[in-house]
C-alpha cells in the first residue's frame, strides 16, 4: 500500500466516524414518541421469550436487507446513543444481526448474480450511499423546517457512513486479486494461524461478507479443506467486530455497551467452536476435516457459527447485558436516566398513579435545568471541559425527558381522572416544552463560555458586573418558578412574572451600556458579542420560567386565563407596583449605584492623580528657576572677575 492509499484509508475512517456522529445527532433531534413506540413494540413483549424472538427477528431482517451486521449494529449504537432504545432491548437485535450477515454468503453460493441483478445492485452501499447523500442534500437545501432538516441530516450521515466504509474497501480492493494475498489462506496447518489470518484480513477489509466471499472464491479451486476453512471463518467473525468498535468511538457509555455485546457474542462463538470442534478432532478425530469444501459449504459454516451462537446466547440476553454493564461502568449516566423508568407502561392502567409519576419526572427535569443554569454561570468565570461535558449530559437528559414524557402523558386516559388531575396533565404538557427550551438557552451560555475561554477574552469590569446582576435575577426567577410548580404557590408565580419584566428592562440597559462602551473603545467587538449572547439567553430563560409559572397559576385558578396575553396580577395595583419597585431596586438600581460608585472612585483617583502630576510639574519649574538664578550669579561673578583683571592690567602698564 502506497502513501496515497494510506491517506485514502484515513479519509475513509474520517468519513465513517463523521457519518456516525451526524447520524446520531440527527436521531436525537428526530427522537419522537412514535418512533420509540415502534421500536418498543418490535423489541419487547409481555412474554419475555416473545420479546427476545421479536428483537432477534428484527436484527436478522434488517441485516438481510442491508447485508451488513456492522451497519445494523452501528444503527443500534445510534439509537441507544440518542436514547431512543434501551441497551437491554438492543441485545437480541445484535444477535439477530450476526445471523443476518450470513445471507450474503448464501447468495454468493448461487453464483455472481449480484452483478447482473439491478435490484441487488441497489442494495450495495456503494450504490445507495450517493443516493442517500444526494437526496439528503436536496432536502436540506430546500427546506426550512427543523424536523425535515433533521431527516435530511440523517440521510446525509448514513450515506457518509457508507461512503467511508466503501472508501476503506476500495483501498484494499487490489489485495483481493493478489495471488500472494490468496496464498495466505492455504499456507498453514495450525488452526490458530487460520483464526489470526481471518481476523486480520476481515479487520483490514472492514467486511466479513467480503472476506467470506474471498474464501468462497478460493474454495472453487478445490484447495480449501474444512480444516482450513473453519478457523478462518472463526477469525472472520472476530475481525468484523473492528468496524463496530470504531462506531462506538465518541458514543456514550450505553452505546459503547452495544458494540461490546457484539464483540462478546463473537468471542463466545469463537471459543465455543474452537473447544468443541478441535477438542473432538484431537481426541476422537474428525475425518471430514480433510475433505474439500465448496462455496456452499463455506456459506453453511458461516451460517451455523452465527445461528448456533445466537440460539445459545438468546436466553441469556440479560446476562450478556449484565456482563457488558460491569465491563463498561456508567453509574452516573444510569442514575439520571433511571428517572425515566417511572414511566412504566403498566401504570397506564392506573391513570392517577401515571399522572403522579409524570409529575415526578418533570420535577427531575426542572431540577436538572436549574442545576445546569448554576453550573453554566460558574463556567463563565472558570471554564472546564469536564463541567461542559456534564452540562451536555444534562441537556441530553432534558431533551430525552421531553420526548419520553410527551409521548407517555398523552396516552393517559383522561376520562378516568378527576378535575384536579386533568388540570395537572395540562400543566405538565404545557410546561415540558418551556423547560426544554430553558435547557437549550443554558447550553447557549455554556458555548459562549467556551468561546470566551478559547479566545482568552476578558470582560470589562462594567460588563462583568452587569452579567452578575442579570445572572442573579434569572437565578431568582428560576427558583420562584420552581417553588410555584412544587408548592402550587400562586404568589411565587406572580413574583416570577414580575421579575421577568425586571430582567427585560435590565437586558435593555445592559445593551445600551454595551453600545456606549463600544463607541468609547473600552470594549472589544468579540467580547461584547459574547456578553450580549449570554444576556439574551438569560432573558429567554427568565421568560420561559415565567411561562411555567403561568401554567401553574392557570391550574390553580381553574378559569379561562389567557396564558399568552394575560397577567397573573393587576399591573395597576399597589402590591404589583411595590413588588416591581422592590425587584427593580434590588437588581437595576443596585447595579446603577455600583456603577456610579465606581465612576466616583475613578473620578477621585483621576483628581488625585492630576494633583500629583501638577505638584511634580511645579517642583520641576522651581528647580529650573533656581538653576537659572545660579547660572546668572555665576555669569555675574565671572564678569566681575574679568573686569577686575582688566583694571589690574591697566595699572601695571
Amino acid at each position: 500500500m502506497d502513501l496515497i492509499g494510506i491517506i485514502q484509508l484515513f479519509g475513509g475512517v474520517g468519513l465513517f466516524l463523521y457519518g456516525m456522529s451526524l447520524m446520531g445527532s440527527s436521531l436525537e433531534r428526530l427522537a419522537g414518541s412514535k418512533l420509540e413506540g415502534i421500536l418498543g413494540r418490535l423489541t419487547t413483549s409481555r412474554n419475555k421469550s416473545v420479546g427476545l424472538m421479536k428483537g432477534f427477528g428484527l436484527g436478522t431482517g434488517v441485516t438481510v436487507v442491508i447485508q451488513s451486521s456492522a451497519a445494523t449494529t452501528m444503527m443500534l449504537i445510534g439509537f441507544v446513543n440518542a436514547g431512543i432504545m434501551k441497551f437491554e432491548q438492543s441485545i437480541p437485535v445484535v444477535f439477530g444481526a450476526n445471523v443476518g450477515s450470513t445471507v450474503t454468503a448464501q447468495i454468493l453460493r448461487l453464483g455472481d448474480i449480484a452483478s447482473d441483478n439491478p435490484v441487488l445492485q441497489l442494495l450495495k452501499p456503494s450504490v445507495f450511499a450517493p443516493i442517500l447523500v444526494a437526496v439528503g442534500a436536496v432536502i436540506f437545501l430546500f427546506t426550512k423546517k427543523k424536523k425535515t432538516k433533521a431527516v435530511a441530516s440523517l440521510l446525509i450521515g448514513l450515506g457518509t457512513l457508507f461512503y467511508g466504509m466503501t472508501s476503506m474497501e476500495e483501498v484494499f480492493e487490489p489485495l483481493r486479486e493478489s495471488d500472494s494475498f490468496k496464498r495466505l489462506f492455504t499456507s498453514f496447518e495450525n488452526p490458530l494461524i487460520g483464526i489470526i489470518i481471518g481476523l486480520v484480513v476481515t479487520a483490514i477489509i472492514q467486511s466479513s461478507s467480503a472476506s467470506v466471499g474471498i474464501l468462497q472464491a478460493l474454495s472453487a479451486t478445490g484447495s480449501i479443506s474444512y480444516g482450513i476453512a473453519i478457523p478462518i471463518i472463526i477469525g472472520q467473525n472476530l475481525g468484523k467486530c473492528m468496524t463496530v468498535l470504531l462506531g462506538g468511538i465518541g458514543a456514550n457509555k450505553k452505546a459503547k455497551k452495544v458494540s461490546l455485546s457484539y464483540l462478546l457474542f463473537n468471542i463466545f462463538g469463537a471459543l465455543f467452536f474452537v473447544f468443541i470442534i478441535y477438542g473432538a478432532h484431537y481426541t476422537l478425530g474428525l475425518s471430514f476435516m480433510e475433505k474439500r469444501v465448496n462455496m456452499g459449504n463455506v456459506a453453511n459454516i458461516h451460517l451455523l457459527f452465527n445461528l448456533l451462537t445466537g440460539i445459545m446466547l438468546l436466553p441469556f440476553s440479560d446476562k450478556m447485558a449484565e456482563i457488558s454493564s460491569k465491563l463498561v461502568r456508567d453509574e452516573g449516566e444510569d442514575e439520571i436516566y433511571s428517572e425515566l423508568d417511572r414511566l412504566d407502561e403498566r401504570l397506564l392502567q392506573t391513570p392517577v398513579v401515571a399522572v403522579a409519576q409524570c409529575k415526578e419526572v418533570l420535577t427531575k427535569m426542572f431540577e436538572t435545568a436549574i442545576e445546569s443554569y448554576k453550573t453554566a454561570v460558574e463556567l463563565v468565570s472558570e471554564y472546564s471541559d469536564e463541567t461542559f461535558s456534564k452540562l451536555l449530559e444534562n441537556e441530553n437528559f432534558i431533551d430525552r425527558c421531553e420526548t419520553v414524557l410527551s409521548g407517555y402523558i398523552i396516552r393517559i386516559d383522561r376520562t378516568k381522572l378527576d378535575t384536579y388531575d386533568k388540570r395537572t396533565v395540562t400543566e405538565i404538557l404545557n410546561s415540558i416544552g418551556d423547560i426544554e427550551r430553558i435547557g437549550d438557552h443554558i447550553i447557549t451560555i455554556a458555548y459562549a463560555a467556551m468561546q470566551k475561554d478559547e479566545e482568552k477574552i476578558e470582560f470589562t469590569n462594567a460588563g462583568a458586573r452587569e452579567l452578575r446582576s442579570i445572572g442573579h435575577a434569572v437565578d431568582y426567577s428560576l427558583e420562584q418558578s420552581y417553588r410555584a410548580y412544587m408548592e402550587a404557590d400562586y404568589n411565587a408565580a406572580v413574583r416570577t412574572e414580575i421579575i421577568e419584566g425586571v430582567v427585560e428592562e435590565l437586558r435593555d440597559i445592559i445593551k445600551q451600556n454595551h453600545l456606549l462602551r463600544l463607541q468609547s473603545g473600552t470594549c472589544s467587538t468579540t467580547g461584547g458579542a459574547i456578553l450580549i449572547d449570554m444576556i439574551a439567553a438569560g432573558e429567554r430563560i427568565s421568560a420561559y420560567a415565567a411561562n411555567v409559572a403561568q401554567h401553574v397559576a392557570k391550574s390553580i385558578r381553574d378559569d379561562n386565563f389567557d396564558e399568552m396575553h394575560g397577567k397573573l396580577a393587576d399591573t395597576d395595583s399597589d402590591e404589583y407596583k411595590a413588588l416591581y419597585a422592590h425587584y427593580r431596586q434590588e437588581y437595576i438600581d443596585a447595579l446603577t449605584a455600583e456603577e456610579e460608585a465606581m465612576a466616583v472612585t475613578v473620578a477621585e483617583e483621576e483628581t488625585v492623580e492630576s494633583y500629583v502630576n501638577q505638584d511634580k510639574k511645579n517642583k520641576k519649574k522651581d528647580k529650573e528657576k533656581a538653576k537659572k538664578k545660579e547660572e546668572k550669579k555665576e555669569e555675574k561673578k565671572k564678569d566681575g572677575k574679568e573686569a577686575k583683571g582688566e583694571k589690574e592690567k591697566k595699572k601695571k602698564k
